[in-house]
């Protein structure tokens, strides 16, 4: 169940009722009507106009130079994302809000702490596990209060148990079930995930009496939300033990879904109605499934594109601003180049021949150091290429016979005879690196039987928009990617992920292999780096669970 909004308000109410029933002394000083006005939009459960303004507060947050302004604004830009499942957005928001929290300051702690619990939530929904439990720490080591530590704590167990290490998730929600004391709801919360873990572990165990007693405080305590979650997983529970109280408590779970109007626990309800209601009410439960899981489906996507124009919006307007800045200063500049030249020209006129000697075999040592470098970056260059489109392309041929044992010779050969051209040719760059050729370079590293390639996103990021330098420069170190894959890690299985945030580009490389520490990277992977430099842009390995990869760079 999604009920990641709900969650991350109760664990930021405290600071968050402190901000609107007070109102802060500085949020007065600053006076920001923005920031208010996006508070009550999000009161009105309105994310996109919320979303709009909460930017527009922190751009006048910034012209006042308020840190605190800032970082609480994407804060809150960062839950809505989430809430609204652009997660990758989400991260990206939520890690600048980082930057404008002083830690230093206890004052501050219920923002910070509330917003590395988003990104703890964003990297649980993108089963990046390890990152959403160091996040999780860092939320609990700023929480301020004793409650507030037993949530976080609630949430860490939460990420264990989903990677199903459930004997770490059974001994925190341990210690959090004998603190608990002082909250119903987070006592009743704790006993039903401390039930499900023993049921998931175990699935002899019967978890009903301890799902029911959860479940009577929350209806007690008027917890719908609470209800929602107990009638999931009873009826989970009861799907294979007896289906009647399965149904029965579907049922139950579909009608407190539609009194809270989350679209996502009505589809989960849904889900659970068709596989257990009888042939014709299944037909009619799934039809109403299919519409609404559309009709989210579609409302998301195009919050999503809302939120990305916004950000595009005020980038743009930022830049043209900028832009008209440079064009003053350029003018100042040339005005003042004219006078500067006319002044050396001056005294160079005054100062006579010696001076011109000086000058001449200054300049002369500078075009001889200028030519050393030209050669040598001209070595580099043929070096990088030699290996780009000689090495790599023998062993992509190696990689093809390997996975291809019916390959025919006339085929082979052809192959060599491509390679033998291009390292004739070597000091032309004409090899295609368009969006085809970048998936049929991919593809071939792939074989049915020993490598799966999971490609995600190539053809939404605009690959073939891209100039040919960013393409070349990207090609090439996947090429180097795939190659060190197939030679060094004894993967089954490729994943590559592509997203675009309007220029911005992230690709995520991650295979299951062996990992980077147990062997010493070649002069390709090590060069990667350089060839992302020249775009400006950066790459990062991850020396975790098999190797990981991650490309950063803008296509502006």
């Amino acid at each position: 169940m999604r009920i990641l909004y709900f969650l991350l308000f109760v664990l930021i109410v405290s600071c968050t009722q402190k901000e609107k029933n007070n109102t802060n002394q500085s949020e007065k000083e600053a006076d920001n009507p923005y920031y208010e006005k996006a508070w009550s939009y999000l009161d009105k459960k309105d994310p996109i106009n919320a979303f709009e303004y909460f930017n527009k507060a922190k751009e006048l947050f910034l012209k006042n130079n308020d840190s605190l302004g800032i970082g609480k604004s994407l804060m809150n830009m960062g839950i809505i994302l989430t809430d609204q499942g652009d997660y990758f957005g989400a991260q990206e928001t939520s890690l600048e809000a980082i930057k404008y929290f002083n830690e230093n300051n206890k004052e501050q702690h219920d923002y910070i702490s509330a917003n590395y619990n988003n990104l703890g939530i964003v990297n649980r929904n993108l089963k990046n596990y390890i990152k959403a439990i160091e996040f999780y720490n860092l939320s609990m080591k700023f929480s301020l209060e004793k409650i507030d530590k037993q949530k976080c704590l609630n949430n860490l167990a939460n990420v264990y148990r989903d990677n199903k290490q459930y004997t770490k998730a059974l001994s925190i929600y341990s210690q959090v079930y004998k603190g608990n004391n002082e909250s119903k709801n987070e006592y009743s919360r704790t006993l039903t995930n401390l039930a499900k873990t023993k049921w998931l572990q175990n699935l002899d165990y019967n978890p009903v009496p301890e799902l029911k007693k959860a479940l009577d405080i929350r209806i007690e305590e008027k917890d719908l939300w609470g209800q929602n979650s107990s009638y999931a997983h009873l009826a989970d529970y009861y799907t294979k033990k007896q289906p009647d109280s399965a149904l029965i408590y579907a049922n139950k779970m579909y009608g407190v879904a539609k009194t809270l109007k989350s679209p996502d626990d009505q589809i989960e309800a849904l889900q659970k109605l068709v596989i257990l209601e009888n042939p014709e009410k299944s037909k009619d439960y799934f039809l109403t499934y299919q519409k609404l899981n559309d009709s989210l489906q579609t409302a998301r996507n195009k919050a999503k594109n809302q939120f990305a124009l916004i950000r595009y919006e005020t980038e743009k307007s930022k830049a043209d601003f900028q832009k008209s800045q440079a064009d003053n200063v350029k003018k100042q500049n040339l005005i003042l180049k004219q006078y500067t030249v006319l002044g050396i020209l001056g005294v160079a006129l005054i100062g006579g021949g010696a001076g011109g000697v000086i000058w001449y075999r200054r300049r002369r040592k500078r075009l001889e150091k200028e030519k050393e470098l030209e050669v040598k970056n001209t070595e580099l260059r043929y070096s990088k290429k030699v290996h780009d489109k000689v090495a790599n392309k023998v062993y992509r041929v190696m990689s093809e016979v390997e996975n291809t044992p019916e390959m025919k010779k006339e085929v082979l050969l052809d192959k060599l005879e491509g390679i033998y051209e291009i390292s004739r040719d070597i000091s032309y760059d004409h090899e295609p690196t368009d969006e085809k050729h970048l998936v049929k370079m991919l593809e071939s590293y792939s074989s049915k039987d020993t490598v799966q390639l999971v490609q995600v996103g190539i053809s939404e990021i605009g690959w073939d928009e891209f100039n040919k330098e960013i393409q070349s420069e990207v090609y090439h170190v996947l090429q180097e990617l795939m190659t060190n894959m197939k030679k060094h890690s004894q993967a089954t299985r490729v994943v590559i992920r592509m997203s675009r945030i309007q220029n911005d580009i992230i690709i995520l490389y991650s295979d299951n292999g062996i990992g980077s520490e147990t062997f010493s990277p070649k002069n390709g992977i090590k060069n990667t780096g350089n060839r992302m430099e020249t775009i400006d842009g950066t790459i990062t390995f991850d020396s975790g669970e098999g190797f990981k990869a991650e490309l950063k760079f803008s296509v502006q």
